[in-house]
């Protein structure tokens, strides 16, 4: 059983992760001409910001403080919205497109590991699920796109 402290480091690394969405989503809307992605990537901006307010408001109910607004430093996780700012020089949507679905993914494997930590993260289980739930869903829609561009 991780101490309180550990469950709030582990809660602003998923912050973390949500506001690198946030800024890959924003980033991804203005590097694409195409309405249909501006769109969809703004949608998800505003997801991640939506769950990072939540996850905030949990952080502080376990006594913590979460004032970062930007993404952090996390492995993978960075190097693939790094990836997205380099595909967005290119302004090809299927680069892009790519790009977010790394992210995605390495997002996911962030979510899915502290979710499997079930004794830790019992109380914000449901939370965290939702959250990976809508990461997933928007993955789906990135994937249905990517396929539909390679026709």
């Amino acid at each position: 059983m991780e101490s309180n402290r550990e469950i709030v480091r582990d809660l602003k690394q998923l912050l973390a992760i949500l506001n690198d969405g946030k800024e890959g989503y924003e980033t991804s809307s203005e590097a694409t001409d195409k309405i249909e992605l501006k769109g969809l990537f703004l949608k998800f901006a505003a997801q991640r910001a939506f769950f990072a307010n939540e996850l905030k408001d949990h952080i502080a109910a376990h006594g913590g403080r979460a004032e970062n607004e930007k993404g952090g430093v996390l492995g993978a996780m960075h190097r693939a919205w790094i990836d997205i700012k380099q595909a967005l020089s290119s302004k090809e949507d299927k680069a892009i497109l790519d790009a977010v679905a790394t992210g995605e993914i390495a997002a996911l494997q962030t979510y899915n590991r502290f979710i499997a930590d079930y004794s830790d993260h019992a109380d914000h289980i449901e939370l965290l699920r939702r959250h990976r739930d809508g990461i997933q869903d928007a993955l789906q829609e990135v994937y249905v796109l990517q396929s539909a561009r390679q026709h």
